[in-house]
């Protein structure tokens, strides 16, 4: 861990537009002025990539660190050849995040949610001395974990135990990552409850999710890559969406793109996907609603058990909030594309097949649902599109590697005594 010059920025607020210093590890407006995304307003107009510093922090223009963490790759941006010539495209550029050391993608535990956790556990962070909680579907967890074991900050991690297979790692994690589950059926929306009802303790603090400006810029960091790479802004963004905080943060990456004033000045649509049966977004979008439809909570358990990939299901994204995907859909003239496990198999095959790496369930949705683009001629032939993988590699990482599985602390149900809960929780910590 190295101490960096703190980036220079102001929060922002998207609703009033009040501005305020990043202090206390702020995640709202501090006028609370309804549901609204702050953001980071940074002084450097102008992206300077700054090859000398390693993984992600080349890009610490644009990210609200003021350190470096060890351990950190970067999202990779190339040309596709092989699954450009199965769509008939002459500009796909792929952004690689995940395993793959012959194009220097090294991210280990090969999902983009590195990019989240190396940016917030960089950020100024006036809770150092107490103990950060992730709520997750999996990928996160699994980042989060690799990032605070490596440097040693305290974590205490709640996953669905559903979700317990992607809790892997390449080494034992250190003492300070703690992981309580929500029982078996509990989907990421439990998890996320459980969260709450630990953050309600003194020594615990949430990491923030989508409101968190580090998550989501350093998210945005995969359109660093893509814009810095091609030498211009895509005509078009595909992506696979959970939380659509991914897309969120492209969103607010293109915008500072613009103002840069070298790459052009238009809006990449942003076209995002989710897997069949489990399309709150996808349905409210196609509604033309703001806010999601109502979905019986145990309708929304069963339908994410049933999906390919499990990390898009949060039943709770920040969607109908100001500065959330539905203002950026709108704003980018985008759309929502809706995926069958059957097109995500499909799509793991042709993947693999076309670029020569493995990929996971959820970026096969969003290869799936570029080929739906391709077929509805929602794309032109000739545009410029980034399709961001947003996990990749684990089955190359998992044949070089004898992997550790981390064992949960404890089990919760999802209906336990929220006292019970704290004081269990507590108790990992002594």
């Amino acid at each position: 861990m190295n101490t960096l010059e703190k980036t220079d920025y102001i929060l922002e607020s998207r609703c009033c537009g009040t501005k305020f210093v990043d202090e206390k590890w702020e995640l709202d407006c501090p006028n609370r002025d309804g549901a609204a995304l702050i953001f980071a307003n940074y002084a450097k107009k102008q992206l300077e990539v700054k090859e000398n510093l390693p993984g992600l922090y080349k890009y610490s223009d644009w990210l609200p660190v003021c350190r470096v963490l060890k351990g950190s790759g970067a999202p990779v941006t190339y040309k596709s050849e092989g699954l450009a010539r199965e769509f008939g495209l002459s500009n796909l550029y792929i952004t690689f995040n995940g395993y793959w050391p012959e194009i220097g993608a090294w991210m280990e535990t090969g999902a983009f949610k590195e990019c989240e956790a190396y940016s917030v556990c960089a950020r100024v962070n006036a809770n150092s001395d107490k103990v950060m909680v992730v709520a997750s579907a999996g990928n996160t967890a699994r980042a989060f974990a690799r990032v605070c074991s490596e440097n040693k900050i305290p974590l205490l991690l709640c996953v669905p135990e559903d979700c317990l297979e992607a809790m892997w790692s390449a080494q034992p994690l250190d003492s300070c990552v703690k992981l309580v589950v929500t029982s078996k059926g509990s989907d990421y929306f439990d998890a996320i409850h459980l969260s709450n009802v630990v953050c309600e303790l003194e020594q615990f603090y949430p990491e923030g999710g989508a409101k968190n400006v580090a998550r989501r810029d350093g998210m945005g960091t995969t359109v660093l890559s893509a814009v810095t790479t091609i030498g211009r802004i895509p005509d078009y963004y595909f992506q696979a969406v959970g939380s659509g905080t991914g897309a969120i943060a492209a969103w607010e990456a293109n915008k500072r793109f613009i103002a840069d004033g070298r790459y052009g000045n238009n809006l990449m649509k942003l076209m995002v996907s989710q897997n069949i049966p489990f399309t709150p977004m996808y349905d409210a979008w196609k509604a033309g609603s703001r806010s999601l439809l109502p979905v019986d909570d145990d309708v929304a358990r069963r339908q994410a058990e049933v999906i390919s990939a499990k990390v898009l299901s949060n039943r709770k994204p920040p969607y109908s909030l100001k500065g959330g995907l539905f203002d950026a859909l709108t704003e980018t003239g985008g759309d929502v594309f809706a995926v069958t496990n059957e097109e995500t198999a499909w799509a793991l095959t042709l993947f693999e097949k076309a670029e020569g790496i493995d990929i996971e369930p959820a970026a096969a949705v969003a290869v799936a649902s570029l080929k739906q683009a391709i077929e509805q001629k929602a794309v032109e032939k000739d545009a410029v599109i980034m399709l961001n993988i947003t996990g990749g590699g684990i089955g190359r990482f998992k044949s070089e590697h004898e992997l550790v599985y981390k064992k949960p602390d404890c089990v919760f149900s999802v209906d336990e005594d929220p006292e019970i809960i704290r004081e269990t929780v507590m108790g990992l910590f002594v």
